[in-house]
């Protein structure tokens, strides 16, 4: 079997620049991937949940259904959680975290090299891929079955990205051991790193989701250290008692 072989996969690309998707879509192809295309964000849906994919790349604007409605309908009616690349011309922070809020897992900035967008999609399609051994992941009143991806927090269930399911099970199998940024963005992204800003607006968004509606918070940022999941109330009440 050939590299080619071992890395390609079926990826829809929605993009309504017919230039942009001809030069996209032949390198690909000639990287061993299989291609579909869609010019415009209603069909592009329509092909996503008909089909299974290893990535979606996603342009921002579209004509139609704009780009970021198409990830949340995937997202939030269609319950797919096929990985997302989103392309766009808006670079700033805000913009990203409303990409990754609607359901991107990574985010690729126009102009942008052809070779990068390969081996981005190669890194999601490894992720995507990797098994995730089967159990029961608790950390205080959160649990998460990695079966069945079903999160709950207080017996509320919750829905997070696919990005953030991958945070949880790493920060989640560590508990409480405090996981270095470097280690957390290797194992999700592998060689291809991602800009500064993507696992911080990931993290963002997830605390939105699992800590910000509850009393206290699970996620916690440990200066120039790393990031990790704990109920830290009852860390002190256990070494009170030990005490």
């Amino acid at each position: 079997m050939t590299v080619h072989e071992e890395q390609a996969g079926l990826i829809l690309l929605i993009e309504d620049n017919r230039s942009i998707a001809e030069m996209v879509g032949e390198f690909l192809e000639d990287q061993g991937y299989s291609v579909d295309y869609a010019a415009d964000g209603v069909s592009g849906l329509h092909l996503a949940v008909a089909n299974s994919y290893d990535v979606i790349v996603l342009d921002l604007m579209l004509p139609g259904l704009d780009g970021l409605e198409v990830c949340r309908k995937l997202r939030r009616e269609a319950k797919s959680a096929t990985p997302v690349l989103m392309l766009t011309a808006r670079d700033t922070l805000e913009d990203k975290l409303v990409g990754l809020e609607a359901g991107a897992d990574d985010y690729l900035v126009k102009p942008f090299e052809v070779r990068e967008l390969e081996a981005r999609l190669r890194a999601l399609i490894r992720r995507d891929r990797r098994q995730v051994s089967a159990g029961l992941l608790t950390v205080g009143d959160m649990s998460l079955d990695t079966a069945t991806l079903r999160l709950t927090r207080a017996g509320q269930e919750l829905t997070v990205s696919p990005i953030g399911l991958k945070l949880l099970v790493i920060l989640m199998r560590e508990s409480p051991r405090v996981v270095s940024r470097r280690d957390i963005e290797r194992e999700i992204w592998g060689d291809m790193l991602p800009d500064s800003d993507t696992l911080r607006s990931h993290l963002y968004n997830l605390r939105r989701v699992i800590d910000k509606p509850f009393a206290r918070p699970l996620l916690h940022t440990i200066h120039s250290a790393g990031y990790r999941l704990a109920d830290l109330d009852a860390e002190a009440a256990a070494t009170a008692e030990a005490v």
